[in-house]
Protein backbone atom coordinates (compact mmCIF):
# COMPACT_ATOMS: atom_id res chain seq x y z
CA UNK A 1 0.00 0.00 0.00
CA UNK A 2 2.82 2.39 0.91
CA UNK A 3 4.59 1.40 -2.27
CA UNK A 4 1.50 2.30 -4.30
CA UNK A 5 1.21 5.67 -2.55
CA UNK A 6 4.86 6.43 -3.30
CA UNK A 7 4.26 5.61 -6.92
CA UNK A 8 1.22 7.88 -7.02
CA UNK A 9 3.13 10.74 -5.40
CA UNK A 10 6.04 10.23 -7.79
CA UNK A 11 3.68 10.29 -10.75
CA UNK A 12 2.04 13.48 -9.52
CA UNK A 13 5.44 15.13 -9.04
CA UNK A 14 6.49 14.07 -12.53
CA UNK A 15 3.31 15.48 -14.07
CA UNK A 16 3.73 18.74 -12.18
CA UNK A 17 7.34 19.02 -13.34
CA UNK A 18 6.35 18.45 -16.95
CA UNK A 19 3.59 21.05 -16.67
CA UNK A 20 5.94 23.61 -15.16
CA UNK A 21 8.50 22.94 -17.89
CA UNK A 22 5.86 23.34 -20.58
CA UNK A 23 4.68 26.58 -19.04
CA UNK A 24 8.23 27.85 -18.87
CA UNK A 25 8.74 27.05 -22.54
CA UNK A 26 5.46 28.69 -23.39
CA UNK A 27 6.41 31.95 -21.72
CA UNK A 28 9.77 32.12 -23.50
CA UNK A 29 8.19 32.57 -26.95
CA UNK A 30 6.25 35.75 -26.14
CA UNK A 31 9.50 37.19 -24.76
CA UNK A 32 11.18 36.63 -28.13
CA UNK A 33 8.20 38.11 -29.94
CA UNK A 34 8.35 41.09 -27.61
CA UNK A 35 11.96 41.70 -28.58
CA UNK A 36 11.00 41.44 -32.23
CA UNK A 37 8.20 43.96 -31.80
CA UNK A 38 10.63 46.43 -30.26
CA UNK A 39 12.77 46.46 -33.40
CA UNK A 40 12.46 49.75 -35.31
CA UNK A 41 12.07 49.02 -39.01
CA UNK A 42 12.61 51.84 -41.50
CA UNK A 43 11.84 51.58 -45.19
CA UNK A 44 13.68 53.08 -48.13
CA UNK A 45 12.54 53.61 -51.72
CA UNK A 46 15.40 53.83 -54.22
CA UNK A 47 14.84 55.25 -57.70
CA UNK A 48 17.53 52.96 -59.17
CA UNK A 49 19.44 49.82 -58.28
CA UNK A 50 20.70 49.60 -54.70
CA UNK A 51 24.19 48.71 -55.98
CA UNK A 52 24.48 51.23 -58.83
CA UNK A 53 27.84 52.66 -57.62
CA UNK A 54 26.08 56.02 -57.47
CA UNK A 55 23.16 57.87 -55.92
CA UNK A 56 21.16 54.86 -54.80
CA UNK A 57 24.07 52.93 -53.37
CA UNK A 58 24.98 56.01 -51.33
CA UNK A 59 21.47 55.92 -49.82
CA UNK A 60 21.52 52.16 -49.32
CA UNK A 61 24.83 52.33 -47.48
CA UNK A 62 23.45 55.18 -45.38
CA UNK A 63 20.75 52.74 -44.28
CA UNK A 64 23.45 50.31 -43.25
CA UNK A 65 25.10 53.15 -41.35
CA UNK A 66 21.87 53.68 -39.41
CA UNK A 67 21.70 49.98 -38.53
CA UNK A 68 25.30 50.09 -37.30
CA UNK A 69 24.76 53.19 -35.16
CA UNK A 70 21.32 52.55 -33.66
CA UNK A 71 20.93 49.10 -32.09
CA UNK A 72 17.60 47.45 -32.83
CA UNK A 73 17.01 49.11 -36.21
CA UNK A 74 16.45 47.29 -39.46
CA UNK A 75 16.31 48.63 -43.02
CA UNK A 76 13.97 47.23 -45.64
CA UNK A 77 13.93 48.65 -49.15
CA UNK A 78 12.52 48.55 -52.65
CA UNK A 79 14.82 49.62 -55.45
CA UNK A 80 14.27 50.53 -59.10
CA UNK A 81 11.26 52.65 -58.13
CA UNK A 82 10.53 54.23 -61.49
CA UNK A 83 7.88 53.88 -64.16
CA UNK A 84 10.11 51.88 -66.50
CA UNK A 85 11.15 49.20 -64.00
CA UNK A 86 7.85 49.14 -62.10
CA UNK A 87 5.14 50.21 -64.56
CA UNK A 88 1.71 50.84 -63.10
CA UNK A 89 2.98 51.65 -59.62
CA UNK A 90 3.67 54.89 -57.79
CA UNK A 91 6.15 55.60 -54.98
CA UNK A 92 3.37 56.09 -52.45
CA UNK A 93 1.88 52.70 -53.36
CA UNK A 94 5.25 51.03 -52.89
CA UNK A 95 5.67 52.84 -49.58
CA UNK A 96 2.45 51.13 -48.47
CA UNK A 97 4.15 47.79 -49.15
CA UNK A 98 7.00 48.78 -46.83
CA UNK A 99 4.52 49.74 -44.11
CA UNK A 100 2.83 46.37 -44.52
CA UNK A 101 6.24 44.79 -43.85
CA UNK A 102 6.56 46.74 -40.60
CA UNK A 103 8.25 50.01 -41.61
CA UNK A 104 7.70 52.81 -39.09
CA UNK A 105 9.54 55.49 -41.10
CA UNK A 106 9.85 55.88 -44.87
CA UNK A 107 12.67 57.44 -46.89
CA UNK A 108 11.98 58.52 -50.48
CA UNK A 109 15.37 58.97 -52.14
CA UNK A 110 14.65 60.98 -55.28
CA UNK A 111 13.28 64.32 -56.39
CA UNK A 112 11.42 62.26 -58.96
CA UNK A 113 9.31 60.87 -56.07
CA UNK A 114 8.11 64.26 -54.82
CA UNK A 115 4.40 63.76 -55.56
CA UNK A 116 4.42 60.27 -54.07
CA UNK A 117 6.26 61.38 -50.93
CA UNK A 118 3.79 64.20 -50.34
CA UNK A 119 0.76 61.99 -50.99
CA UNK A 120 2.02 59.28 -48.64
CA UNK A 121 2.91 61.74 -45.88
CA UNK A 122 -0.54 63.33 -46.09
CA UNK A 123 -2.25 59.93 -45.95
CA UNK A 124 -0.14 58.71 -43.00
CA UNK A 125 0.37 61.58 -40.55
CA UNK A 126 1.55 59.10 -37.90
CA UNK A 127 4.50 57.85 -39.99
CA UNK A 128 7.63 60.03 -40.26
CA UNK A 129 8.67 60.65 -43.86
CA UNK A 130 12.05 61.79 -45.16
CA UNK A 131 12.25 63.01 -48.74
CA UNK A 132 15.81 63.36 -49.98
CA UNK A 133 16.41 66.33 -52.30
CA UNK A 134 12.87 67.69 -52.02
CA UNK A 135 11.48 70.99 -50.79
CA UNK A 136 8.06 70.09 -49.35
CA UNK A 137 9.17 71.02 -45.83
CA UNK A 138 10.80 74.32 -46.86
CA UNK A 139 8.54 77.14 -45.68
CA UNK A 140 10.09 79.53 -48.20
CA UNK A 141 10.02 77.02 -51.05
CA UNK A 142 7.67 76.69 -53.98
CA UNK A 143 6.37 73.27 -52.92
CA UNK A 144 5.75 73.79 -49.19
CA UNK A 145 3.26 71.18 -47.90
CA UNK A 146 2.82 72.07 -44.21
CA UNK A 147 2.91 68.41 -43.24
CA UNK A 148 3.94 67.71 -39.61
CA UNK A 149 5.58 64.39 -40.51
CA UNK A 150 7.60 65.41 -43.62
CA UNK A 151 11.29 66.31 -43.56
CA UNK A 152 13.69 67.07 -46.42
CA UNK A 153 17.41 66.34 -46.52
CA UNK A 154 19.84 67.51 -49.19
CA UNK A 155 23.56 68.11 -49.16
CA UNK A 156 24.91 71.32 -50.65
CA UNK A 157 26.35 69.38 -53.55
CA UNK A 158 26.92 72.68 -55.35
CA UNK A 159 30.26 72.68 -53.53
CA UNK A 160 31.04 69.12 -54.60
CA UNK A 161 30.25 69.93 -58.21
CA UNK A 162 32.38 73.09 -58.07
CA UNK A 163 35.29 70.94 -56.87
CA UNK A 164 34.61 68.46 -59.68
CA UNK A 165 34.55 71.27 -62.22
CA UNK A 166 37.85 72.59 -60.90
CA UNK A 167 39.47 69.14 -61.16
CA UNK A 168 38.20 68.88 -64.74
CA UNK A 169 39.56 72.29 -65.71
CA UNK A 170 42.97 71.58 -64.19
CA UNK A 171 43.19 68.30 -66.11
CA UNK A 172 41.84 69.28 -69.52
CA UNK A 173 44.31 70.04 -72.28
CA UNK A 174 41.67 70.70 -74.94
CA UNK A 175 39.55 73.03 -72.81
CA UNK A 176 36.51 70.96 -73.75
CA UNK A 177 34.55 69.57 -70.80
CA UNK A 178 31.41 67.50 -71.27
CA UNK A 179 28.68 66.96 -68.72
CA UNK A 180 26.58 63.80 -68.84
CA UNK A 181 23.27 65.02 -67.48
CA UNK A 182 20.19 63.08 -66.30
CA UNK A 183 16.75 64.69 -66.69
CA UNK A 184 16.31 68.46 -66.60
CA UNK A 185 14.89 70.01 -63.45
CA UNK A 186 15.86 72.60 -60.86
CA UNK A 187 18.20 70.22 -59.04
CA UNK A 188 20.11 69.17 -62.13
CA UNK A 189 20.35 72.70 -63.52
CA UNK A 190 21.91 74.09 -60.35
CA UNK A 191 24.35 71.19 -60.00
CA UNK A 192 25.43 71.33 -63.64
CA UNK A 193 25.83 75.11 -63.37
CA UNK A 194 27.94 74.62 -60.23
CA UNK A 195 30.30 72.32 -62.11
CA UNK A 196 30.60 74.99 -64.80
CA UNK A 197 31.33 77.72 -62.25
CA UNK A 198 34.05 75.60 -60.67
CA UNK A 199 35.58 74.81 -64.06
CA UNK A 200 35.43 78.44 -65.19
CA UNK A 201 37.01 79.75 -61.97
CA UNK A 202 39.90 77.27 -61.98
CA UNK A 203 40.49 77.52 -65.73
CA UNK A 204 40.96 81.28 -65.42
CA UNK A 205 42.25 81.84 -61.89
CA UNK A 206 44.22 78.69 -61.10
CA UNK A 207 45.37 77.44 -64.50
CA UNK A 208 45.65 81.01 -65.81
CA UNK A 209 44.09 80.23 -69.18
CA UNK A 210 41.97 82.32 -71.53
CA UNK A 211 38.24 81.99 -70.68
CA UNK A 212 37.50 82.06 -74.42
CA UNK A 213 39.28 78.71 -74.75
CA UNK A 214 36.94 76.89 -72.35
CA UNK A 215 33.94 74.94 -73.66
CA UNK A 216 31.44 73.42 -71.24
CA UNK A 217 28.57 71.41 -72.74
CA UNK A 218 25.82 69.30 -71.20
CA UNK A 219 23.86 66.53 -72.90
CA UNK A 220 20.81 65.26 -71.02
CA UNK A 221 19.83 61.59 -71.33
CA UNK A 222 16.30 62.05 -69.93
CA UNK A 223 16.45 60.15 -66.63
CA UNK A 224 18.78 59.33 -63.73
CA UNK A 225 19.99 56.17 -65.44
CA UNK A 226 19.69 54.43 -68.77
CA UNK A 227 16.26 53.11 -69.76
CA UNK A 228 16.63 51.40 -73.15
CA UNK A 229 14.19 52.81 -75.66
CA UNK A 230 13.27 55.71 -73.38
CA UNK A 231 16.44 57.66 -72.60
CA UNK A 232 19.50 58.47 -74.61
CA UNK A 233 22.14 55.81 -74.09
CA UNK A 234 24.72 57.34 -71.69
CA UNK A 235 27.42 55.16 -73.21
CA UNK A 236 26.81 56.72 -76.61
CA UNK A 237 26.61 60.22 -75.11
CA UNK A 238 30.00 59.75 -73.43
CA UNK A 239 31.43 58.35 -76.66
CA UNK A 240 30.15 61.36 -78.56
CA UNK A 241 31.94 63.72 -76.20
CA UNK A 242 35.23 61.87 -76.49
CA UNK A 243 34.92 61.55 -80.28
CA UNK A 244 34.44 65.33 -80.56
CA UNK A 245 37.60 66.14 -78.64
CA UNK A 246 36.22 66.54 -75.13
CA UNK A 247 38.87 65.13 -72.83
CA UNK A 248 36.97 65.25 -69.51
CA UNK A 249 33.39 64.11 -68.92
CA UNK A 250 31.70 64.95 -65.63
CA UNK A 251 28.79 62.68 -64.78
CA UNK A 252 25.51 63.85 -63.29
CA UNK A 253 23.70 60.52 -63.64
CA UNK A 254 23.40 57.75 -61.06
CA UNK A 255 25.54 55.20 -62.90
CA UNK A 256 29.14 55.00 -64.13
CA UNK A 257 29.03 54.95 -67.93
CA UNK A 258 31.20 58.08 -68.22
CA UNK A 259 33.96 56.37 -66.30
CA UNK A 260 33.83 53.05 -68.14
CA UNK A 261 33.86 54.78 -71.54
CA UNK A 262 36.77 56.99 -70.51
CA UNK A 263 38.71 53.86 -69.61
CA UNK A 264 37.93 52.34 -72.99
CA UNK A 265 39.28 55.41 -74.81
CA UNK A 266 42.32 55.55 -72.53
CA UNK A 267 43.06 51.91 -73.33
CA UNK A 268 43.18 52.95 -77.00
CA UNK A 269 45.91 55.48 -76.25
CA UNK A 270 43.84 58.63 -75.68
CA UNK A 271 44.35 60.99 -72.75
CA UNK A 272 40.84 61.33 -71.37
CA UNK A 273 39.32 61.47 -67.89
CA UNK A 274 35.96 61.22 -66.14
CA UNK A 275 34.41 62.25 -62.85
CA UNK A 276 31.59 60.05 -61.51
CA UNK A 277 28.97 61.20 -59.03
CA UNK A 278 27.16 60.44 -55.77
CA UNK A 279 29.01 57.49 -54.25
CA UNK A 280 32.26 57.58 -52.28
CA UNK A 281 33.55 54.44 -53.99
CA UNK A 282 32.66 55.69 -57.46
CA UNK A 283 36.25 55.65 -58.74
CA UNK A 284 36.73 52.02 -57.79
CA UNK A 285 35.86 50.40 -61.12
CA UNK A 286 38.37 52.22 -63.35
CA UNK A 287 40.59 54.34 -61.15
CA UNK A 288 43.16 55.01 -63.89
CA UNK A 289 40.98 57.64 -65.58
CA UNK A 290 39.10 58.91 -62.54
CA UNK A 291 39.96 62.43 -61.39
CA UNK A 292 37.85 62.10 -58.27
CA UNK A 293 34.27 61.85 -57.11
CA UNK A 294 31.98 64.25 -55.25
CA UNK A 295 29.72 62.16 -53.04
CA UNK A 296 26.87 62.36 -50.55
CA UNK A 297 27.04 61.07 -47.00
CA UNK A 298 23.43 60.58 -45.88
CA UNK A 299 24.20 58.34 -42.91
CA UNK A 300 24.56 60.88 -40.07
CA UNK A 301 21.44 62.79 -41.06
CA UNK A 302 19.32 59.66 -41.47
CA UNK A 303 20.60 58.38 -38.13
CA UNK A 304 19.53 61.58 -36.43
CA UNK A 305 16.03 61.42 -37.91
CA UNK A 306 15.54 57.72 -37.18
CA UNK A 307 16.63 58.25 -33.59
CA UNK A 308 14.21 61.16 -33.23
CA UNK A 309 11.40 58.95 -34.55
CA UNK A 310 12.30 56.24 -32.03
CA UNK A 311 12.34 58.84 -29.25
CA UNK A 312 8.96 60.21 -30.36
CA UNK A 313 10.16 63.73 -31.17
CA UNK A 314 10.47 63.66 -34.97
CA UNK A 315 10.27 67.26 -36.18
CA UNK A 316 9.98 68.25 -39.84
CA UNK A 317 12.61 70.54 -41.29
CA UNK A 318 14.29 71.41 -44.56
CA UNK A 319 17.95 70.48 -44.20
CA UNK A 320 20.31 71.93 -46.81
CA UNK A 321 23.53 70.56 -45.37
CA UNK A 322 27.00 72.01 -45.93
CA UNK A 323 30.17 69.92 -45.82
CA UNK A 324 32.38 69.84 -42.77
CA UNK A 325 35.16 72.00 -44.17
CA UNK A 326 37.49 71.09 -41.31
CA UNK A 327 37.28 67.40 -42.22
CA UNK A 328 35.63 67.12 -45.62
CA UNK A 329 35.59 63.32 -45.80
CA UNK A 330 34.64 62.57 -42.21
CA UNK A 331 31.96 59.84 -42.43
CA UNK A 332 30.33 60.92 -39.17
CA UNK A 333 30.19 64.70 -39.60
CA UNK A 334 30.26 65.77 -43.25
CA UNK A 335 27.14 65.64 -45.42
CA UNK A 336 29.23 65.48 -48.57
CA UNK A 337 32.83 65.02 -49.58
CA UNK A 338 35.27 64.67 -52.44
CA UNK A 339 37.68 61.78 -52.94
CA UNK A 340 40.57 62.40 -55.32
CA UNK A 341 41.11 59.86 -58.06
CA UNK A 342 44.34 58.16 -59.07
CA UNK A 343 44.32 60.02 -62.39
CA UNK A 344 44.70 63.40 -60.68
CA UNK A 345 48.44 64.14 -60.52
CA UNK A 346 49.96 65.38 -57.29
CA UNK A 347 50.54 68.91 -58.61
CA UNK A 348 46.91 69.34 -59.65
CA UNK A 349 45.80 67.67 -56.44
CA UNK A 350 47.62 70.36 -54.48
CA UNK A 351 45.98 73.08 -56.57
CA UNK A 352 42.61 71.46 -55.98
CA UNK A 353 43.31 71.46 -52.24
CA UNK A 354 43.98 75.20 -52.45
CA UNK A 355 40.66 75.70 -54.24
CA UNK A 356 38.85 73.68 -51.58
CA UNK A 357 40.51 75.83 -48.93
CA UNK A 358 39.21 78.92 -50.72
CA UNK A 359 35.68 77.52 -50.64
CA UNK A 360 36.10 76.68 -46.96
CA UNK A 361 37.27 80.23 -46.38
CA UNK A 362 34.15 81.77 -47.92
CA UNK A 363 34.71 81.85 -51.68
CA UNK A 364 31.23 81.99 -53.24
CA UNK A 365 31.03 81.38 -56.99
CA UNK A 366 27.32 82.18 -56.97
CA UNK A 367 28.03 85.88 -57.04
CA UNK A 368 27.33 88.48 -59.71
CA UNK A 369 27.71 89.45 -62.34
CA UNK A 370 26.07 86.26 -63.64
CA UNK A 371 23.65 86.00 -66.53
CA UNK A 372 21.30 83.22 -67.48
CA UNK A 373 21.79 81.31 -70.69
CA UNK A 374 19.46 83.60 -72.64
CA UNK A 375 21.45 86.67 -71.58
CA UNK A 376 19.09 88.00 -68.93
CA UNK A 377 20.63 89.11 -65.65
CA UNK A 378 20.60 86.49 -62.93
CA UNK A 379 22.83 88.24 -60.40
CA UNK A 380 23.89 91.88 -60.67
CA UNK A 381 27.45 93.00 -60.01
CA UNK A 382 28.33 92.17 -56.39
CA UNK A 383 25.02 90.40 -55.70
CA UNK A 384 25.23 87.03 -53.93
CA UNK A 385 22.61 84.41 -54.68
CA UNK A 386 20.23 83.34 -51.94
CA UNK A 387 19.44 79.66 -51.30
CA UNK A 388 16.16 80.26 -53.09
CA UNK A 389 17.86 81.61 -56.21
CA UNK A 390 20.33 78.74 -56.37
CA UNK A 391 17.77 76.03 -55.61
CA UNK A 392 15.31 77.24 -58.23
CA UNK A 393 17.81 78.20 -60.95
CA UNK A 394 15.50 78.72 -63.96
CA UNK A 395 18.07 78.24 -66.73
CA UNK A 396 21.65 77.20 -67.26
CA UNK A 397 24.17 80.03 -67.07
CA UNK A 398 25.58 82.12 -69.85
CA UNK A 399 28.61 80.39 -71.32
CA UNK A 400 27.17 76.88 -70.98
CA UNK A 401 26.10 74.83 -74.00
CA UNK A 402 23.06 72.56 -73.85
CA UNK A 403 19.36 72.74 -73.13
CA UNK A 404 17.99 74.57 -70.10
CA UNK A 405 14.53 73.02 -70.28
CA UNK A 406 13.14 69.80 -71.65
CA UNK A 407 10.60 71.75 -73.74
CA UNK A 408 13.21 73.25 -76.03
Amino acid sequence: MVSKNIKVVFALVLVATLLLTACAKGTSEPAANSEESEKFVFGMLLVGAYNDQGWNQAHYEAGLYVQDHIPGTEMIYIDKVNTADRPGTTPDQLAEELVAQGAKLIIFDSDDMKDGAHAFAAAHPDIPVIHASGDGAWVDGNAYQNLPNLANVMGRMEYGKEIAGCAAALSSTTGKIGYLGPLINEETRRLTASAYLGAKYCWENVAGKDPADLTFEVTWIGFWSNIPGVTLDPTQVADDFFNRGYDVVISGIDTTEALTEAQKYADEGNTVFAIPYDFKGGCGQTSGVCLGVPYYNWGPSYTSYVQSAIDGNFTPSWDYLAPNWEDLNNPDTSALGFVKGDALPEENGAKLDDFIAELAGGLNLWKGPLNLQDGTVFLAEGETATDYQVWYLPQLLEGMLGLSTAAE
